[in-house]
């Protein structure tokens, strides 16, 4: 035990147990300015503003600020936007990210996605108004013609153009509804009720 102590004290183990130290501390100071140029520590970058941009000008934004993209799947149309531009962006402006980061845009489709129009034929005038609007379609107007069946739905138009239940249109799109008066078909009265 006491040859263990006298080696402990012994010039040649201080003097290797020194240059142990400076080595360690040598490879913990290269792995530090490694590790600190791999990942741009404490370089950041402001994510710029997207919104209202086309992909192009989107692309070209994030390449000079030294970020990279990826497009997710379109959203629902929003007609206060361009068609094809930015209308989301993750993380948003202004936010400050590391150089190469990420930035995730949702890009506004060409138009309204296409609905069917539901059953409406033979249903009365309320009900046909609820389940179109619950599609997304709106109603224009609401024209009588003489039938039996009082706000009875009979045809369907847009933009002038019968259509029938089945038929796609673009969400948004006006309907006209034509519907009986409650009189006996011959009559000449047809009351038009613009809306």
């Amino acid at each position: 035990m006491k040859s263990f102590i006298a080696f402990l004290r012994s010039r040649v183990f201080l003097i290797n147990l020194g240059l142990a130290l400076v080595a360690v501390f040598i490879i913990v100071y290269l792995s530090m300015q490694w590790l600190k140029s791999s990942t741009h520590h404490g370089e950041f970058v402001e994510v710029p503003d997207l919104s209202k941009l086309t992909v192009t000008e989107m692309r070209e934004t994030l390449q000079t600020a030294g970020l990279r993209y990826e497009v997710l799947d379109s959203a629902n149309f929003d007609p206060n936007y361009p068609r094809f531009s930015i209308i989301e962006q993750d993380p948003p402006a202004g936010n400050q990210v590391k150089t190469n980061r990420k930035i995730y845009v949702t890009v506004n489709p060409s138009g309204y996605k296409k609905v069917t129009i539901p059953q409406i034929i033979q249903v009365t005038q309320r009900n046909a108004e609820s389940m179109l609007r619950a599609v997304g379609l709106e109603i224009d107007r609401i024209s009588y013609i003489d039938q039996l069946g009082k706000d009875m739905v009979y045809y369907i138009r847009h933009k002038g153009k019968a259509v029938k239940p089945g038929d796609k249109l673009p969400k948004t799109s006006k309907i006209e509804l034509i519907c009986g008066n409650g009189t006996i078909p011959g009559s000449a009265r047809v009351k038009d009720d613009s809306r």
